[in-house]
Order: C-alpha cells, then structure tokens, then sequence
C-alpha cells in the first residue's frame, strides 16, 4: 500500500477500499479545480474508477485465458481475488494531482534449492498376509494358539470335530472300492467275449470265402451264399460292439466314468478330514482370533476370518496415488515414512508395486486412484501393522533454482507469466513453470529473457499492471 501523506494531503478512502493521496494546494484551504472546473476529488475518483474498471475488465479476460497448471492457476486467483477486494493495487497520485501511478509490492528475485513431494497416507501391513477360513460345518474342539503367537507355515492352529467326516470317509472308500472291483469284473468279461468274437469273425469269413467259391463253381445255391454272408455279418457286429484298448477288449467306459466319479468323492471327503486340522499358510504372526472353542468353524461371527496372520518380519504401506500425479511415481523411488507411534521421527521406505489398474476413490468423486506399495526398508522398524503412515516421496528437485512465490505467477492466453519492475515501468516475462514446490515454484525463462538474482518481482501481479507500464516500488 502508499504510504499516507498526512502532512501534506487529506487522505480519502473509496467504498470499494483503494486508497490514495493527494496534496492540498488551494490558497483558501480548498482544492483547485481543473480546467474544466472539476473539483480534484471528482477528478481523482473518476481516475480510480477508469483504473478499477480496467482492472476488472482485464482480470476476466485472464480468467479466460488457458491456464497452463489448473492447480497453480487455482491457488494464485484465490490470493489475487483476495488481494483485489482488500484493495491491493494502490494509485499514487503525483505533486499537482495529474498523474495516477500505481505502487507494487515486489520481492528479489532469488535462487535456491528446490523440492516437488508428493505425501499420502494409508495403512501399514505385513508384507505377506492370509484370512484363515473354514468351510466345515464342524465343532471347533481345540484352539492352539492366541492373538501375537508366532506361527510357521503348516502349525496347527485348531481342531475341529472329525467324527462325521470319518465316517464319510469311509463311506466314500468303500463306494470306490465297489466301483473298481465292478469295473475289473467288466474288463474281464470284456476281454473273453471280445476273444470269442475275434474267433467267430474268423471263422465266418473263412466259410463265407469258401461258399463264394463254391457258389462260382455252381455247387452251392445262392440261398447258402446269401446265409454265409449273413454269418459273417452277424459275427462283425458282435465283434464290434466291444470296447478296445490295445486290442484287448475292456468294460464299457460307463464303468471307468463310475471310477473316476468314486475317486473324486473320497480325495474330496479325505482333504474335508485333513482340514479339520486347521494350519496356517504362511510364517508370521497371529493378529486376530475370531473363534472359540464350541463353535462351528463355518459359523465365525459377521463372517469374520477364524485367525488372521500376517508377516510383520517385513512391512508394506498402502497409498492411493490419484490418476493425475501417478505419472510422477515409479518403482524403486524412495520414500520418507511419518507415524504418529515415529514421535517426529522419520523412516526410510521404497516403492515396490504400481498396481496395473485404477480404482474408483469412493465418496462420490469421478476420480480414479492407483493402488501403490511401499515397502518399510528401515532395519528394526518401529512401526507396526494396522496403523496409519504418511509417505512423502520425493517428485524431482532442482539444485540453484530460480524461485519466486506461487503467487507471483500467472496464466494470460498459451503463456505463464511474471511481472518484474524494470526501470520504473512494468515487464511481463513469459516464464514455463518447473518444480513446484507448493509455496514456492521454479521459473524458468519462456523466451530469450535472462533471469538475474535480485529482479524485483511483483509479489502479486495485477492485470492492470500492463506492459511498460510505470510504477514505483510500494513504500515510496
């Protein structure tokens, strides 16, 4: 903002909040008028009124302009809308009140080093984790172990009544063994009639090979020709209605299919009976216990799981990245791992996995989101399953950056901008916007401009502030 001139010039404040000074001059203690007779607070307002209307008239017209960062745009427009309504841009007016000059607040421009982060929040897990169920409608007898055991793969961790099962067992065995010992008989019986018939076969196409002849030589009738050829016809299709295997004859496939069903019964009722011995799948921990003594395993409360294990030898956090910053994520990329249970103090992960495909965020938000895991490579980690951690990965950085503010950037037609004082006047410099580093962001020149340390960088651009536009520095 001017500085008030209160020695010299009544202060006047507008409606809309600009304010300006002016110098007293009159000789009578009033104001002189111009040579059209106005009174200088008339012609000071109308001045602040063309500025203002000016400055509304570029600003929607910026607004229409195609932003380059929607998000950057976004958050720059909310301080320079602010700024605009608690009157921002100030108007100087000049000894003699003829001239309306703008003040600006600016800031060097400066180099550092620069950081984009991404940071997400999601649940600690073990690396390798099961849901131990049971579809057995049995009776659970024994329960061995509690909730924090450690556990090895194929420990039993409950028993279940076997009682009906073994009875089914052996049910299920005796209808297999029936099925085979009928399937055997049937190949035997198979195998003597499909001999028999082979011989028969024989036999009538020798004697039909004779007759032939001698039906040629005319000592047979045709009447004993036609009946040795029906013999031998007779005799293929009892041949033929048998089963061969390797030219053996063997019971119809009906009786192999019996077989086959009878076996699939017992390995089924056998695993049933294994499973009444309830193991764990994998090395870890017991997290949860969900069942009791007396219960049936099939029937565990809100169908909850009867045990859940999980590795915590080695820990994973979960984060959905949304489909707009993925692309900035990558396997192998570190990550630095907050907790509440850390006390301010940090842990080291990786990224390990980028699921394939999205997911839909939930809450009514079109948006999609990328399951994405990041494994705790920390050594003795004090973090622990089933709680939630934040997960800062580092984007990109950039080493001696120019910088400047967010809001010292702003989008006008295909082009980001920076407004600079140069000599007393106005310059915009088209800028491409680098690492973002959320409260400050990295310039670099769209054109042939060099950018040198120490510019005066408008803090808040205006659209009013034009090119070569004069102004001076706020505070003078």
């Amino acid at each position: 903002m001017a500085n008030r001139n209160e020695e010299k010039g009544e202060e006047h404040m507008r409606e809309d909040g600009m304010e300006y000074t002016g110098e007293n001059t009159g000789t009578d203690g009033s104001e002189p008028k111009n040579e059209q007779g106005a009174e200088p607070e008339d012609r000071e307002s109308a001045e602040i009124d063309r500025r203002m209307e000016l400055l509304m008239t570029q600003t929607d017209g910026l607004k229409k302009g195609k932003p380059k960062k929607k998000g950057f745009v976004r958050r720059k427009w909310l301080i320079a809308a602010g700024l605009i309504v608690c009157g921002a841009v100030v108007f100087k007016i000049t000894s003699g009140g003829k001239t309306a000059v703008p003040t600006v607040a600016t800031i060097p421009l400066t180099k550092q080093d620069i950081q984009e982060k991404l940071s997400l929040s999601g649940p600690v897990s073990g690396t390798d984790s099961v849901d131990v169920v049971s579809n057995i409608h049995a009776e659970i007898l024994q329960m061995n172990v509690k909730e924090g055991d450690q556990v090895t793969k194929g420990q039993v961790l409950a028993v279940l009544d076997s009682t009906d099962l073994e009875r089914e067992v052996n049910i299920a065995r005796n209808a297999y063994e029936q099925a085979v010992a009928n399937k055997e008989t049937q190949d035997k019986e198979a195998a003597l009639g499909y001999e028999k018939a082979v011989q028969d076969f024989q036999k009538a196409s020798l004697d039909h090979s004779r007759n032939s002849q001698l039906f040629e030589a005319g000592d047979i009738s045709q009447a004993d020709l036609e009946q040795s050829s029906n013999a031998l016809n007779d005799a293929r299709r009892a041949m033929e209605k048998y089963t061969v295997e390797n030219g053996r004859g063997v019971a119809d496939p009906s009786y192999a299919l019996q077989v086959q069903n009878a076996a699939f019964e017992l390995e089924k009722k056998q695993e049933e009976l294994e499973n009444t011995q309830i193991r764990s799948e994998i090395d870890g921990t017991v997290v949860r216990v969900n069942s009791k003594v007396g219960q049936f395993a099939d029937k565990v409360e809100d169908d909850k799981p009867m045990f859940s294990i999980e590795n915590l030898e080695q820990l994973e956090l979960e984060i959905q990245v949304s489909e707009f910053s993925i692309g900035k994520v990558q396997v192998g990329q570190k990550a630095r791992i907050r907790a509440d249970i850390l006390n301010g103090a940090e842990e080291e992960g990786e990224v390990v996995k980028i699921s394939p495909t999205g997911e839909e965020k939930g809450g009514g938000s079109t948006e999609r989101v990328i399951p994405t895991i990041i494994r705790v490579v920390t050594p003795d980690t004090k973090l622990m399953a089933g709680i939630t951690a934040r997960a800062e990965l580092m984007v990109q950085e950039a080493k001696g950056a120019f910088t400047v503010p967010v809001s010292a950037v702003f989008d006008s037609a295909d082009h980001s901008y920076i407004e600079v004082l140069q000599d007393g006047k106005i310059r915009w410099i088209p800028v491409t916007i680098g690492v973002d580093g959320e409260t400050v962001v990295e310039v670099v020149p769209a054109d042939d401009t060099e950018l040198q340390e120490g510019m005066a960088v408008v803090a808040v651009p205006d659209p009013a502030l034009t090119e070569g536009m004069e102004a001076l520095p706020a505070g003078q």
